[in-house]
């Protein structure tokens, strides 16, 4: 008997986020596989007895290899278990999402994609940026800033023209991401945000622009996980932010 896998995205970060289908998978698996960025707080919803394997990933440190964690989803699916692979934001933008169903359907293994809310869309939305707008271009772009600082595969030429450009997981990079756009020709007044653990209640978002961004995260000491925002879109922020975000103490 051959189970099956459901592959879930777990929103952003805050617990709220994720679809009723998505918590249906959980409630239903006898095997839930869930990486770092997956509030611990989903897991309560996963029945007594079953199996909750972490398979976490943050810069530079992995707690399984990929290959690994399609082994364990093959296997246990195989063995006529129900999986829910839960995966933070959505599982196929910048998750690996596309990696592991092609690994199911290499093995004959039943799977279904259940997709959730980005925080590509929601990081912005909850720091009062929104990624579209009449006023501002007619486009969005969304790069992994991973790849984004160094990969000849980005066109740092098209990038400086978009109407706004959201990073993934580029703080780490963020100075190189800035070298890399102004020297392909944007303007080093265009408005930058970083947006640090987004949607949460520890959310802090700092804003400036390209010429400004790289020392104002620095002076603010903000962490990952967090999106960056480029484009004149950010310019709203300040008439349209609502979500109420952490604040640090002053320091004496």
């Amino acid at each position: 008997m051959t189970g099956i896998v459901y592959l879930v995205g777990a929103g952003p970060g805050v617990p709220e986020l994720l679809t009723l289908k998505g918590r249906r998978c959980l409630e239903g698996a006898d095997v839930v596989v869930y990486d770092a960025l997956v509030d611990k707080r989903l897991l309560e919803w996963v029945r007594p007895g079953a199996e909750a394997i972490y398979a976490g990933k943050r810069e530079g440190h992995h707690s399984r290899p990929q290959e690994e964690i399609n082994a364990i989803l093959i296997m246990h699916a195989r063995a006529g278990r129900v999986v829910t692979r839960l995966k933070g934001g959505d599982p196929f933008m910048f998750g690996r999402g596309g990696e592991e169903v092609a690994a199911l359907a290499e093995a004959g293994v039943p799977f279904e994609v259940v997709p959730g809310v980005s925080a590509g869309l929601a990081v912005p939305a909850y720091a009062g940026i929104p990624l579209t707008h009449r006023d501002f271009g007619p486009d969005v772009t969304f790069v992994t800033g991973h790849e984004g600082a160094q990969s000849a595969r980005v066109r740092w030429d098209l990038l400086a023209g978009a109407s706004t450009v959201v990073f993934f997981m580029g703080l780490s990079n963020l100075e190189r991401i800035v070298r890399r756009l102004v020297g392909a020709g944007r303007e080093r007044a265009a408005p930058v945000a970083v947006i640090s653990l987004g949607t949460t209640d520890r959310q802090e978002t700092v804003t400036g622009t390209l010429d400004t961004i790289v020392d104002a995260v620095a002076r603010r000491g903000i962490g990952p996980p967090a999106l960056v925002v480029v484009g004149e879109i950010v310019s709203l922020r300040e008439r349209l932010r609502w979500f109420p975000e952490f604040r640090p103490p002053r320091q004496r």
